[in-house]
């Protein structure tokens, strides 16, 4: 298989110039950034995105500096749940000064360059069929960009909101070879633990990113009035997904409506309700993640001779 530099011309573009420019400046935009997390899931529709902004307003109240990738080029929601969705996105000679939530969590998401809510992700072709064959390669570039050309500062944690399904992860592997970590959205079904699974051996065998842990995400309902706890999915063992793959599992998160009216709103869920039962399980993952990175620099410390 030919590269770029074994072309003997490459029609005056300096293809190879160009992305060498872009890792260069990936490189040093990134390196004010101490850890970079992947947040990930099997399937759409368990709560990954919204587990990923209420993980940041964690961060944020363990007073860490937080931004967010929405690598959801083509669904993205990040910018909605972090009420950042009208802000005004300016820019300058150092880059793209991304949106700030209320909560002090710096976001970047392709939903702060569209019009209004009905405007889809659009790529410029002949027609949009055409498009779709070069989807993969310019939703990459897109986030490269966010990546690279955002005025990220100093950050402690980036997280990174990835699109359902395994498939972009070993692109954001290319572009960030030193990601951190991953967490594994699911929940408690058979559908969703059939998947994940994909996504754990893609992370842990084939990519050897290091996992977190895994999140069951609306594990259960518990009742306002009574307390009492009821399950809401009758099948899947997020257990021994966990332990077949030997991987945290991760607090459950159980069912909570106002964790969606607050996404729907764009408001800290963590600010109004820190003594429900999903704030105290979403603040404690977050507590995980931070020990995580902490277990590893001790880890990494104890090896240098």
């Amino acid at each position: 298989m030919k590269t770029y530099k074994d072309l003997p011309s490459d029609g005056g573009s300096n293809i190879v110039g160009q992305v060498t420019q872009q890792v260069y400046r990936l490189q040093k935009r990134l390196a004010s950034v101490r850890y970079t997390v992947a947040i990930m899931s099997g399937k759409g529709g368990v709560g990954k995105s919204l587990l990923t902004a209420n993980l940041a307003a964690a961060l944020r109240l363990r007073g860490y500096d937080v931004g967010i990738v929405d690598a959801d080029i083509n669904g993205p929601s990040i910018a909605k749940m972090t009420g950042v969705r009208s802000a005004q996105i300016n820019y300058d000679a150092a880059g793209v000064k991304p949106a700030v939530s209320p909560s002090g969590v710096k976001v970047m998401s392709m939903d702060l360059f569209l019009k209004n809510d009905e405007s889809p992700v659009l790529w410029e072709a002949q027609t949009q069929k055409d498009a779709f064959t070069w989807r993969g390669t310019m939703e990459v570039t897109a986030l490269r960009e966010f990546l690279s050309d955002t005025e990220w500062g100093a950050l402690d944690y980036l997280l990174i909101d990835l699109p359902p399904g395994s498939d972009r992860l070993p692109n954001l592997v290319d572009l960030l070879p030193t990601l951190g970590g991953a967490i594994v959205v699911t929940i408690p079904s058979g559908v969703s633990q059939l998947v994940v699974k994909k996504s754990l051996t893609m992370a842990k065998a084939a990519l050897n990113i290091p996992v977190i842990g895994i999140v069951e995400n609306m594990s259960a309902y518990i009742c306002a009035s009574c307390g009492k706890t009821e399950g809401l999915f009758p099948t899947g063992n997020t257990e021994e997904t966990a332990h077949q793959f030997n991987i945290p599992l991760l607090p459950r998160i159980p069912f909570d409506p106002r964790l969606s009216i607050a996404a729907d709103g764009g408001e800290n869920f963590l600010e109004h309700n820190a003594e429900t039962p999903a704030a105290k399980a979403i603040i404690e993952v977050g507590n995980k993640i931070e020990t995580f990175f902490q277990y590893s620099i001790a880890s990494v410390a104890r090896s240098d001779p």
